[in-house]
């Protein structure tokens, strides 16, 4: 049954043919997922715009039961000698079986599944600023699921609606709904 879970994962990433180019942890454990695709970056280093969702999907098998999971973030910025750690928290994106897009927790034992993860890119992270990032998922017990590495670099805001200017929108939207206005 597992071999199924595994074989319909892989059929479904050859089909979508989207895939970053991502890197086995160096600092974390944790196997890399059966695909990563960073949306918008087929080759890193990804260009990130500050103000936007960094989208990833991840499709990985479960290498065991898993009831609960956490995503935690690392940026590992280069000071000469010194590789600064600076964890980034994700908040509720952080809670992992939530954002699971094709199944639920818990996962079973070699279910295939697709997470996708996203990241604010904060208008404070200073342009141009090169960093690897390390994502990882851990269980309930902290012991890792999964964990890939990819280098990013922080770009301008993009013109046109960010994130917040979606929430603005569909705040007003929402409120001429209320009001009996169409």
């Amino acid at each position: 049954m597992s071999l199924l879970f595994l074989l319909v994962g892989v059929c479904v990433t050859l089909v979508s043919g989207q895939t970053t180019g991502v890197s086995q942890c160096i600092r974390n454990e944790g196997d890399l997922p059966i695909n990563t695709y960073i949306h918008g970056c087929s080759e890193p280093p990804c260009s990130l715009p500050q103000l936007q969702d960094c989208v990833i999907d991840i499709v990985f098998q479960a290498p065991r039961v898993l009831r609960n999971m956490k995503t935690l973030v690392t940026a590992y910025m280069n000071l000469g000698v010194i590789n600064l750690p600076i964890p980034y928290d994700l908040g509720e994106h952080a809670i992992t079986c939530n954002f699971l897009t094709n199944t639920y927790c818990p996962l079973l034992a070699g279910e295939v599944a697709t997470y996708t993860l996203r990241m604010f890119i904060e208008p404070f992270f200073p342009q141009g600023t090169a960093v690897t990032v390390e994502f990882r998922v851990v269980d309930e017990r902290n012991v890792p699921v999964l964990c890939l590495r990819v280098p990013i670099t922080i770009a301008p805001p993009l013109t046109g609606p960010t994130k917040t200017h979606h929430l603005r929108i569909e705040h007003v939207y929402n409120a001429t709904k209320l009001d009996g206005a169409s």
